[in-house]
């Protein structure tokens, strides 16, 4: 009798006269709402207040209003409001799926046989108060290459003593280093310092890795911090910083290139976008889940990368917390085969040296 009664209560009209499908208008709207901004974010307005790059920063989460409309539909007994849920749940699947999809393993997704390389990026923080058993907890993953920035003069020999034997080459160009396995070369500071920041601001770092598979350039940055204001979203540094470099990506020579670094935004932000045309490989299809890097307490976005041109992310994850109030992101690269120019072909029968 009680289902009986439940069901007449969904088909009938209440004390008002609406029908389940006039009632809920309310939270069927807002699912319209949600599906729309979700699938077409890339048009809100950056410029009013910087609601673009902030809607972008957790664009994930507007899953969250699913379940919350769905209770709200329930209440009211709205089978409009249910029918509308179908467009926020669709669109966030077609963005995020692959996002859930199941991992196979570490050696999923890479080639068999390829040259593979392992990169831990991590922001190490310049308040952690035990650098060493961060480098020790970073080198237990086996890295070939580590990345760290916001590293100060007082850490510094710590870090350097901790990685030492495992990483006997590395290079810092102010707040940021690099530990190798292999030898470096060709190293230089990268700038991506804004306009408006004194000299003494050096957060980019270009060097090589000379791996048994040929030279990798690795480029490590630490992109300016976005900030809340009364203005609104301010990311104008952290996006002159990305868009310098972008230019030093594009003037990249060597064809293999592996980014890492702290980027102050997420692979949906736009204001990434100058960096994200300079690779083919991000790590978003290859993330075990979101991989969420910031903050360590209860992170809920990833702002620290591993990508790669001229090489494929295979497989990216997270490491267990450290000292700082990021989370260390580990990432597994395949190589692609170096490229040797071709030379003259040897004498064959009936041709001497000259071709003939």
């Amino acid at each position: 009798m009680a289902r009986m009664a439940g069901a007449r209560r969904w088909r009938g009209a209440d004390a008002t006269g609406r029908t389940a499908w006039s009632r809920g208008r309310v939270p069927a709207a807002l699912a319209v709402l949600t599906a729309g901004v979700t699938a077409f974010h890339p048009l809100v307005p950056g410029a009013v207040l910087g609601l673009g790059s902030l809607l972008e920063a957790f664009l994930p989460w507007l899953g969250l209003a699913v379940p919350v409309l769905l209770a709200a539909a329930l209440v009211r007994r709205s089978a409009l409001a249910l029918a509308a849920l179908a467009l926020p749940s669709a669109v966030w699947l077609a963005l995020f799926h692959g996002t859930l999809a199941p991992r196979g393993g570490d050696t999923a997704g890479t080639t068999a046989g390829a040259a593979l390389l392992t990169a831990v990026q991590h922001n190490a923080s310049d308040e952690n108060r035990d650098p060493a058993a961060t480098a020790r907890a970073l080198a237990s993953a086996g890295p070939d290459v580590v990345a760290l920035q916001e590293l100060t003069p007082a850490a510094l020999p710590a870090y350097g003593e901790a990685l030492a034997r495992e990483y006997p080459h590395h290079a810092v160009a102010g707040t940021v280093g690099l530990w190798s396995r292999h030898p470096l070369t060709g190293t230089r500071p990268l700038d991506i310092r804004p306009a408006d920041l004194g000299p003494d601001w050096n957060r980019g770092l270009r060097t090589a890795v000379r791996t048994p598979h040929g030279d990798v350039a690795v480029h490590v940055a630490h992109l300016p911090s976005v900030r809340i204001r009364a203005s609104g979203f301010d990311t104008r540094r952290r996006d002159e910083s990305a868009a310098l470099l972008g230019e030093a990506l594009r003037a990249e020579e060597l064809p293999r290139v592996i980014v890492l670094g702290d980027f102050n935004g997420t692979l949906d932000d736009r204001g990434l976008a100058p960096v994200l045309n300079g690779v083919d490989s991000t790590g978003r299809e290859a993330a075990d889940g979101f991989s969420f890097s910031w903050p360590t307490a209860f992170p809920v976005a990833r702002i620290d990368h591993v990508m790669a041109r001229g090489a494929a992310v295979t497989r990216l994850w997270t490491l267990p917390a450290t000292g700082s109030d990021h989370l260390p992101v580990a990432a597994r690269i395949e190589l692609t085969p170096e490229r040797v120019p071709p030379g003259p072909r040897p004498p064959g029968p009936g041709r001497d040296r000259r071709g003939r």
